[in-house]
């Protein structure tokens, strides 16, 4: 029943029965109607129609590199600027991590039976291409099976400039999954508009370098995921627009390419430390809408994730039943955004307590690998469903 003086969105719930993809204007509808529990209605339909209620997690551990970075994106509170001199005043909490102890932090997760490890971090101006390559080589020498998700857009067009000499994007993307890359995040969308990138983030790369990037790691059958950050300056319009053009490159990439996005994450702003620390950020009704748009907006990318770490554990239990199916994982170490550690970059859910969210939103826990095949756990072993290998772990540690 539709509440009275609510807009009908009975034509919409057509659509979205028909399996039609939304047009902008319906967006603009659904984000601005006031009957909200439609909304949620609807993105939990396409939910269930792609995945029943099932609900997503994996074990993981992210690891940033480096904040120094040269850029000054308006809404970060990450980046660092860099001094040559380490220890000065103007050095600050800058920091760069060695590739040792970056081997080692992934050595120590994979023991304790981690399947993930997620990488990124800022543009810094003076390591070099081989820091990276290294990196992952070192990384699947220690920890053969342990899946490499690394490096933003904007990190591999950065990559690009400061190769000797300078490579191509295919080629830094070649050189990245020979050293043992397996598939890479979508960070670094932020909003894909003129207005926005401009008054935000002016000095970073945009849309058409950002979907270059990604366009050519699907040719090359490399998977990877997409992201919008909101809550800042932009519009409800413009997120609007923004997902329709992440569903029109995924269009393409299932029709044409090897790979596609494999998920959506929207990420909520923080304003805490930022330069646009004035503004409120995205209240809980927000995230909801913007999470079921995502939905609703994008049917063709299989997966919505509601990354706790910027909505908090307890809006990502709700959204379950809000259109989203993934809530990520144990993540552990995160220095972006410091909203549910304290202060600190320890933030961390047990697979108990994940598992526990979903239970208790009514779907039923099922751990993935980066590419959402079911990890399968015995008392001291992990496997993907049907490979012919296994990975032994100390089942004794919390993970």
């Amino acid at each position: 029943m539709i509440a009275c003086g609510i807009d009908s969105l009975e034509d919409i719930r057509s659509r979205v029965e028909a399996g039609k993809p939304l047009t902008f204007e319906d967006g603009l509808r659904l984000y601005e109607s006031s009957d909200i529990f439609t909304l949620g209605e609807l993105a939990n339909s396409v939910r269930e129609r792609l995945h029943g209620r099932r609900a997503f997690y994996n074990v993981n551990l992210h690891v940033n590199y480096s904040n120094y970075c040269i850029l000054r994106c308006k809404f970060c509170s990450f980046y660092r600027p860099y001094s040559k001199h380490s220890g000065d005043a103007d050095n600050g909490d800058g920091y760069e991590l060695a590739i040792e102890e970056i081997v080692r932090r992934a050595r120590a997760a994979y023991a304790r039976g981690t399947t993930e490890i997620h990488i990124v971090g800022g543009l810094h101006p003076k390591l070099s291409f081989s820091y990276y390559t290294g990196m992952c080589r070192a990384i699947r020498e220690a920890c053969p099976h342990l899946h490499i998700k690394a490096f933003t857009a904007i990190e591999i067009i950065h990559f690009t400039r400061i190769a000797k000499p300078r490579l191509t994007i295919a080629e830094v993307l070649m050189q990245l999954y020979e050293a043992g890359l397996n598939s890479m995040p979508g960070g670094g969308a932020e909003i894909f508009d003129d207005r926005v990138h401009d008054e935000a983030f002016k000095a970073k790369v945009g849309e058409a370098e950002w979907f270059e990037v990604h366009r050519t790691a699907h040719e090359l059958g490399i998977f990877t995921n997409a992201t919008m950050l909101y809550g800042h300056v932009e519009t409800p319009a413009e997120r609007i627009k923004h997902l329709i053009k992440l569903r029109e490159h995924q269009e393409i990439s299932l029709r044409s390419r090897k790979s596609h996005f494999n998920c959506v994450i929207p990420l909520s702003f923080v304003p805490d430390g930022s330069a646009l620390s004035h503004l409120p950020g995205p209240n809980g009704l927000d995230d909801l809408r913007t999470l079921a748009l995502a939905r609703l907006m994008c049917p063709n990318i299989p997966h919505i994730k509601a990354f706790w770490i910027m909505q908090t554990p307890k809006l990502a239990q709700v959204s379950l039943n809000w259109g989203v199916d993934d809530v990520d994982g144990t993540v552990v170490y995160y220095d972006i955004t410091k909203r549910e550690g304290g202060g600190t970059t320890h933030q961390e859910l047990t697979v108990d307590r994940l598992r526990r969210l979903i239970r208790e939103a009514g779907c039923t826990p099922v751990e993935r690998d980066s590419l959402y095949q079911r990890v399968i756990r015995d008392d001291n072993t992990w496997s993907v469903e049907g490979a012919p290998w296994s990975v032994a772990y100390d089942a004794t540690t919390e993970r």
